[in-house]
């Protein structure tokens, strides 16, 4: 199982890799960028900004990405590099486990639609295009390669210090860089047969691996997010938030690593060093508990978040939830 970087370029600090595509001598699709846009998001939390890239999947502006190109967003922008034309975009939905999310661009209409194919018909040795928004430059970059292996599991890292895994992946040699995630591989007619997702390069040999999420796979959950239907991984719609860092305490519970002045967690006197234990019934032992009892609420619902404060006293607090960032 390879250990890779997910593919989200973060714009305040230098790109993870660069470099050209390990090509093999098949020609690209006529349109590779039929369907493909650009997806820049603001992350005031973390005062910085990402780019990622996005599927067009309907005329009206429903976009696939990775959700991690979106994660922690404040704001998120699509931008059409045909016209050059930028919508404003909220979140339908996003599942952290599998790593797909979707958009709305606000106000899009008449967009090209990428073609979809069928992953379930991959063969090894077929050629494959990569296109995605590379190194977060602003325009969309094409390359090729094969598809060299199915059915992958990789453990990722990404840009906020998060480690997970993926399964069921596509491997290919076309070469990903950050800014391509979310973003389409191609078959040889342009059809779309999987989302990329992740990749590394071991320069010394001049070999690159890239990982892209099946579009079968992503199109079902897709689905699931415009029924709306949520699940303990699947998130719609806004998403609940208490206004505060936290991570995983030595003795279990969230410490709290910093609050947002103004927000919910601060106004209702938690601090840093603080200890969350439980969020109304729900037991609080680490941030995935944290995480997945937020998931069951949406933002103006209260609740009652109980902790441990700096000197060991067990208080508790009613909290309104405000509207945060996707995680």
């Amino acid at each position: 199982m390879s250990r890779l970087r997910l593919l989200a370029a973060a714009l305040f600090a230098a790109a993870g890799f660069a470099g050209s595509a390990h090509a093999t001598t098949a020609p690209a699709p006529s349109k590779p960028t039929k369907g493909v846009v650009l997806v820049t998001t603001n992350l005031a939390y973390q005062n910085g900004n990402a780019a990622g890239t996005g599927i067009v999947l309907t005329k009206t502006g429903e976009v696939m990405t990775n959700n991690h190109v979106i994660r922690g967003a404040t704001t998120i922008t699509v931008i059409v590099p045909a016209s050059g034309k930028r919508y404003s975009a909220s979140v339908v939905g996003y599942d952290i486990a599998d790593d797909v999310a979707l958009i709305k661009m606000n106000g899009a209409a008449g967009l090209s639609v990428a073609t979809r194919g069928n992953s379930a018909q991959l063969k090894l040795g077929a050629p494959a295009t990569a296109v995605g928004n590379a190194n977060g430059g602003g325009r969309l970059v094409i390359t090729k390669g094969s598809i060299t292996g199915l059915n992958r599991t990789i453990s990722v890292n990404d840009d906020q210090g998060g480690q997970s895994q993926l399964a069921g992946l596509i491997q290919t040699s076309a070469r990903l860089v950050p800014g391509d995630s979310g973003g389409p591989l191609l078959d040889s007619a342009g059809r779309v047969i999987g989302m990329n997702a992740a990749g590394s390069a071991t320069f010394a040999f001049q070999r690159s691996d890239g990982y892209a999420i099946p579009i079968n796979k992503a199109i079902t959950l897709v689905k699931q997010m415009e029924a709306g239907k949520a699940s303990s991984l699947v998130h719609i719609g806004k998403t609940a938030f208490l206004g505060m860092n936290v991570g995983d305490a030595d003795a279990g519970g969230v410490a709290v690593e910093s609050v947002v002045s103004g927000l919910p967690a601060a106004n209702a006197g938690i601090a840093q060093g603080d200890v969350i234990t439980a969020l109304d019934s729900t037991p609080v032992n680490d941030t995935d508990d944290l995480r997945a009892a937020l998931f069951a609420h949406h933002p103006g619902d209260t609740v009652t978040v109980y902790f441990t404060d700096v000197i060991g006293n067990q208080t508790s607090a009613q909290v309104t939830l405000a509207d945060g960032p996707p995680q």
